[in-house]
């Protein structure tokens, strides 16, 4: 086996959250180029529809989609169970939905903080839950959370999304010592300022500027800066890394003081 050969993914399967845009579309493309069979889901049936089409387009792999609310946990639940039913097993879960609505402490309704909380944490959670007995039954699998460069730093209104997105480290360590004598690893993407529509639709011209200073780049991230990561994380390129959280931030953690 060749370096490039276990960046390979021929038949494997995998489940893509959020994956009719953004970070989770780009990466259900990479996971599809590598050679794996790939389900996305999302709330919107149209707009997930043609993005499986644009997913799977001129490639000789099954790119399906499933809708979902993730802040429903009957249909998180079914989501698991079409995929298995689809293949029998997800070998590869990318768990990339999520949701932020900032708010101070003083702002934070409970309804928010739930509301938050079930999308960016709970869901993963359960998707894994369901998952994960196929991939310890068959010894491999691999479990990759989007977590956030907002898991390590934060700012003001930011609490709950941070929150959620520190809690998917610390889970992932904790599920990665439960999961890798069986040959399933847990690790998390920490994207820093990528071009998606969340943070542009939260952030008017100057903040984002100041978002771009803060890197080592000087730049936002794109989307497809995102695929690299979770390959080496998906395949046997990356078969001794768990537990661990990859920081795809072009460097906006280096930096103490403006």
């Amino acid at each position: 086996m060749t370096i490039w050969d276990r960046f390979r993914l021929d038949g494997r399967t995998a489940l893509v959250t959020g994956g009719s845009r953004g970070i989770g579309k780009a990466v259900a493309r990479g996971l599809a180029e590598a050679g794996a069979q790939v389900i996305i889901s999302a709330r919107d049936e149209e707009t997930l529809r043609a993005a499986a089409e644009e997913i799977g387009s001129g490639l000789d792999v099954d790119v399906d989609y499933a809708v979902a609310d993730m802040n429903d946990r009957r249909q998180v639940d079914r989501l698991a169970e079409t995929a298995l039913a689809k293949w029998g097993h997800i070998d590869i879960l990318f768990n990339n939905a999520g949701t932020n609505e900032p708010q101070t402490l003083l702002e934070t309704s409970d309804d928010t903080w739930d509301r938050i909380l079930e999308i960016n944490l709970t869901s993963c959670m359960r998707l894994a839950r369901a998952l994960a007995g196929e991939m310890v039954r068959r010894r491999w699998g691999r479990i990759i959370h989007t977590s956030s460069v907002m898991a390590f730093a934060s700012n003001p209104a930011r609490g709950l999304y941070s929150a959620t997105k520190a809690g998917l480290v610390a889970m992932s360590r904790a599920h990665a010592l439960e999961l890798g004598p069986h040959g399933v690893t847990v690790n998390c993407l920490a994207p820093g300022p990528v071009l998606t529509d969340l943070p542009l639709s939260l952030l008017d011209d100057e903040q984002q500027q100041v978002f771009a200073r803060r890197t080592a780049l000087l730049r936002w991230g794109t989307v497809e800066e995102m695929v690299g990561p979770v390959l080496l994380l998906a395949s046997e390129a990356g078969a001794f890394i768990t537990g661990s959280v990859i920081h795809a931030d072009g460097g906006m953690l280096c930096r103490t003081f403006d």
